[in-house]
């Protein structure tokens, strides 16, 4: 594994190009109203599909996938209240948070007393709309800043919920980067919430560009991409693809990929997972502010693939975890509140990490008596007059000392607290020189 290869195929201008496109994106799919189904998670789709494409999946209602059964389809196309003079004061088309997810059609007039069980406000931020949602309970709402609320008369006001509830599909995309070998890094990143940057846009667009990356890289592993309803769409996926998750070797569930806070990382349920040892030591070596958390069964995807049953060793990335910032779940989470920089540091971390997987090989030491004669063989000087030639030449005693064919080069980094890409690098020049075996 070569430096540039470590450092990702772009350089530093190149990533700061990925970054303003990653947040050109989140600003494209804002707008689309999406949910659990429908056809704002189809549109959503068929724009990823202009940067990778995707193998489309529809899951008719009421399909059975594991405890679950796959739900009606809601669909939107206007919704409002009018105050007595005839003005929107709650208007769908200005923001789809307006609209409580899964709301049925409504049309009716009432009191500001009669409307009051349905709004829902965030009184400790007067100036923000919520997000709010009904996937499984039959009901309506409307969401509002609490100051647009504090202002309405008593009525009458015209109400209007233009939706459909019907038999339809639960939609999810998949890309598949084919790798050597059958066994799978799984990347899953949910394309369920409406107009909300961080979550989840920016994990969508950092998983798309990743995606594309990997896909320049000749992998060793096969990295599947899946672009899903949150919990419904994982629990969708796994029922249909019972049979073969044992290819999953490795996996990560992106959201919250946009924000300026440090990067967290949620173990996977098995803790000790390689993944989880991959993230643990890219986050350490890189000098990133950063805070590694143990499993637990709430959050985002991972609480599904991680359930007992299946128990796959996939661990969750974010920046700010969920609920962990006041603009979570608001009308705050815009465009505005993720940044190309962040995007462009959690694709690095997400490259960094793959870099792990991929070059994490054993070795066998060739000439295991007593130290080999490294300067002969021209090692010391091989790496290109580095200036850290001594961890360089440490990196290669390491190597040479744990490569009894036990010892992965992941064993090896945590056990010297040496970078990755350093020992991998000085396990290439020795099996150059005929020094060691894979």
């Amino acid at each position: 594994m070569t430096a540039d290869a470590q450092a990702g195929p772009s350089g530093q201008e190149g990533r700061e190009t990925e970054g303003r496109e990653m947040h050109a994106l989140v600003e494209r799919l804002y707008p689309l109203c999406r949910s659990i189904t429908g056809d704002g998670v189809r549109r959503t789709l068929e724009i990823v599909s202009e940067s990778v494409p995707l193998e489309v999946s529809e899951v008719p209602t009421g399909t059975e996938v594991l405890d679950w059964t796959v739900p009606r389809e809601w669909n939107i196309r206007d919704a409002y209240v009018k105050d007595p003079s005839g003005a929107r004061v709650v208007d769908f088309a200005e923001s789809n948070l307006h609209v409580v997810g899964y709301s049925v059609p409504v049309s009716a007039t009432m009191t500001l007393d009669e409307l009051r069980g349905h709004l829902h406000t965030l009184p400790e931020q007067p100036d923000l709309i919520p997000y709010r949602t009904s996937y499984y309970a039959e009901t309506w709402g409307f969401c509002l800043r609490e100051n647009t609320l504090a202002g309405l008369g008593d009525g009458p006001y015209e109400v209007v919920i233009d939706s459909t509830l019907a038999d339809g599909h639960l939609t999810y995309g998949e890309h598949v980067v084919p790798g050597r070998v059958a066994d799978e890094v799984l990347i899953s990143c949910h394309v369920c919430h409406p107009s909300l940057a961080n979550d989840n846009l920016a994990g969508v667009a950092v998983a798309t560009r990743l995606a594309r990356r990997l896909a320049e890289s000749d992998p060793w592993y096969t990295y599947r991409f899946l672009f899903m309803p949150g919990t419904i769409g994982a629990i969708t996926w796994l029922a249909r693809n019972r049979e073969r998750v044992d290819r999953v070797k490795h996996g990560l569930v992106l959201a919250c990929a946009g924000d300026s806070g440090a990067l967290t990382y949620k173990r996977s349920r098995r803790g000790d997972a390689e993944i989880d040892r991959a993230v643990r030591h890219v986050l350490r070596t890189s000098g990133r502010e950063h805070r590694v958390v143990d499993f637990s069964p709430y959050g985002y995807d991972e609480r599904q693939f991680c359930s007992p049953g299946f128990n796959l060793p996939v661990g969750s990335l974010t920046r700010t975890p969920y609920a962990g910032y006041p603009e979570y779940h608001t009308s705050a989470d815009n465009p505005d509140f993720v940044s190309p920089e962040a995007m462009a540091d959690t694709l690095e971390t997400c490259w960094e990490v793959t870099r792990v997987l991929e070059g994490n090989r054993r070795y066998l030491n060739l000439s295991p008596y007593g130290e080999p004669q490294l300067g002969r063989r021209g090692l010391y000087g091989s790496l290109g007059g580095r200036s850290d030639t001594k961890q360089t030449q440490m990196a290669m005693l390491w190597v040479l000392n744990l490569s009894d064919g036990e010892h992965t080069l992941l064993d090896i980094a945590e056990k010297s607290d040496l970078p990755f890409a350093t020992v991998a690098e000085a396990a290439q020049a020795l099996r150059g020189a005929g020094l060691l075996k894979e």
